[in-house]
C-alpha cells in the first residue's frame, strides 16, 4: 500500500495537550495530530512527518505562543537528537506530566483510582544513563565517524559530541569512541555499540560484521586499556558476545548498598538503567510489600534477582520466577555469592503460566512482580488464588499496569492503596510506576 503524500511546508496548530509517549495534541479540520516538541497551551508552526487514516504526524520547527513550562533544552543535541523527548519541558513538569498520565491510565482503563497518590521518586536527571545501544556510522564527507543515537524521524545518526544523559564515563567520551574507530580497517563494518556501565566497570560491545584483523583487535585492546573500558565483540547473534581479551575483563556489578547486596550483570543482560533510582526503588517497594520475618514472598519476572536479594534479606523465603534459563542460573549465583540461602529460582513462563509446576501450587504471603511493557494479565487470577496480603507492582507501562489492576480490584476484591511515578528515565517520555495492592479483609 502506497503511503500517502506529506502536505508540503509549515502549518499552525495549536496544542491541546500530550500523549503518554510526550508529544502534543492538537486537531487539524477534525484530525487528531500528534505534534513532538509542542506543549500544551502553545501555538506552534509544524511540518508533517507521518500521515495515517486516523491521525497524523508532526514536529515543531517553530514556537508562535510559548508555554510558561517551556524551558531551553540544555542539551545542543535535542533538536535532532531522538535520544530524549522532553527537554523542552522543566523536570518538574514532567514528573507532574507523567503522575497525571499514570492516574488518567488508571481511572480510564483500569476505573480504579490509588488511596494514596506516592510523592515521585526522582534523582539526578544527567548522566544516569548506564545502559545504552549507541549507532556508529562512517560518514566518508565528514571524514570520520559519527557515534550517538538515531536523528528524530529518520535513519541517520545524531552527530553527537557527548551525551548529557549517559553515565560520563562513555557520554563524555562519544569523540574519542568515535576517533578509535575511524582508525581501524573495519571502520564502516562497526554499525553500533552496546553500553554496559557496572558500578566500578564500563563494557563496550562492539558489533563487528566482519572479523577484525589483529591491528584493529590490538588498537582495540590499547584503547580499552588506556581508557578504562572492558572491550567486546559481538561477530553475531547475542550468544556471540565475547571478550577481546579475557585477561583484562572482569564481571559487572551493581550493589544495594541498603541491603548488602551485589549482583554480576553481563553486557546485554537487562538490568535498570538508573542507578540511583533503583535503589530508591528497591527501598520503597520494600516498605510497601510490607516483609515479615516469616514471609514467603513470590517475585515474579525476577530477571537476576534485581529484588530477590534485597527481599531474601528481610523474608524466611523467596521464589524468584523467570522464564530466560540464564537468567535463572546467574540470579542463583548471585545469591550464593551474596550469601543468601533462603532463595529458589524458578524457570517459569508467565505469559503462558502452568498451574502443574510446583511453585504455582503454593500460598504466598506477599507478590512482587516486575514485567516488561506486556503487563502481566496471564497471572492476575493465579496471583488472587495465591491470596497475598500485599501485592508490589513495578511497570515500565501505564496502560497495561491500569488494565491488571482493573483486573485485580474489581474481579479479585483487592484494593489500590497506593500509586506513583518513579522517574527512571529522565527528559524520555517512558513512565515507570509502582502500585501497591492489599487483600481486602473479610
Amino acid at each position: 500500500m502506497r503511503k500517502p503524500k506529506l502536505p508540503k511546508g509549515e502549518f499552525q496548530a495549536q496544542i491541546e495537550s500530550l500523549t503518554l509517549e510526550g508529544r502534543g495534541v492538537s486537531h487539524i479540520d477534525g484530525k487528531a495530530t500528534f505534534i513532538g516538541r509542542a506543549l500544551p497551551g502553545e501555538t506552534v508552526r509544524f511540518i508533517y512527518t507521518n500521515r495515517k487514516k486516523h491521525f497524523d504526524e508532526g514536529d515543531t520547527v517553530a514556537v508562535e505562543q510559548t508555554s510558561p513550562d517551556r524551558i531551553t533544552p540544555p542539551c545542543p543535541h535535542f533538536d535532532q537528537c531522538g535520544g530524549c523527548s522532553m527537554q523542552h519541558l522543566t523536570s518538574e513538569k514532567q514528573l507532574a506530566t507523567k503522575e497525571q498520565a499514570l492516574l488518567d491510565q488508571l481511572q480510564r482503563i483500569g476505573k480504579v483510582s490509588p488511596a494514596t497518590v506516592l510523592p515521585a521518586l526522582a534523582r539526578a536527571n544527567w548522566g544516569y544513563r548506564r545502559k545504552a545501544r549507541l549507532g556508529v556510522k562512517y560518514v566518508q564527507k565528514k571524514g570520520r565517524v559519527i557515534v550517538g543515537f538515531r536523528e528524530r524521524h529518520t535513519h541517520f545518526l545524531s552527530d553527537l559530541q557527548n551525551c548529557r544523559v549517559l553515565d560520563p564515563r562513555v557520554g563524555e567520551r562519544l569523540t574519542e569512541i568515535g576517533e578509535i574507530i575511524h582508525s581501524l580497517e573495519a571502520r564502516e563494518r562497526i554499525p553500533q555499540i552496546e553500553v554496559a556501565c557496572g558500578d566500578d566497570r564500563v563494557a563496550l560491545v562492539f558489533r563487528n560484521l566482519d572479523p577484525l584483523s589483529q591491528s584493529d583487535k590490538e588498537k582495540l585492546r590499547n584503547f580499552g586499556t588506556q581508557e578504562g573500558f572492558d572491550i567486546y565483540l559481538q561477530p553475531g547473534s547475542n550468544d556471540s558476545v565475547h571478550p577481546l581479551d579475557k585477561a583484562h575483563v572482569a564481571p559487572l556489578t551493581y550493589a544495594h548498598p541498603s541491603f548488602d547486596v551485589s549482583i554480576e550483570f553481563t553486557p546485554l543482560d537487562f538490568i535498570q538503567i538508573n542507578t540511583d533510582v533503583n535503589r530508591a526503588m528497591i527501598v520503597q517497594a520494600l516498605e510497601w510489600l510490607d516483609v515479615q520475618p516469616g514471609d514467603h514472598v513470590l517475585d515474579l519476572f525476577a530477571g537476576l534477582g534485581n529484588f530477590t536479594l534485597p527481599i531474601a534479606r528481610k523474608a524466611a523465603k523467596v521464589t524468584a520466577v523467570e522464564l530466560d534459563e540464564h537468567m535463572v542460573k546467574r540470579g542463583a549465583q548471585s545469591a550464593a555469592a551474596n550469601g543468601i540461602t533462603n532463595t529458589e529460582h524458578v524457570i517459569g513462563n508467565l505469559f503462558e503460566p502452568d498451574p502443574t509446576h510446583l511453585w504455582m501450587q503454593q500460598t504466598y504471603d506477599r507478590v512482587l512482580l516486575d514485567p516488561p511493557r506486556a503487563g502481566a494479565e496471564a497471572m492476575m487470577p493465579h496471583i488472587a488464588r495465591f491470596a497475598p496480603e500485599r501485592i508490589v507492582y513495578v511497570s515500565c507501562h501505564p496502560g497495561s499496569l491500569a488494565r491488571d489492576a482493573h483486573i485485580l480490584v474489581r474481579e479479585h476484591g483487592y484494593r489500590l492503596i497506593a500509586a506513583g511515578v518513579m522517574d527512571m528515565f529522565p527528559h524520555t517520555s517512558h513512565i515507570e510506576s509502582m502500585a501497591v495492592f492489599e487483600r481486602a479483609k473479610t
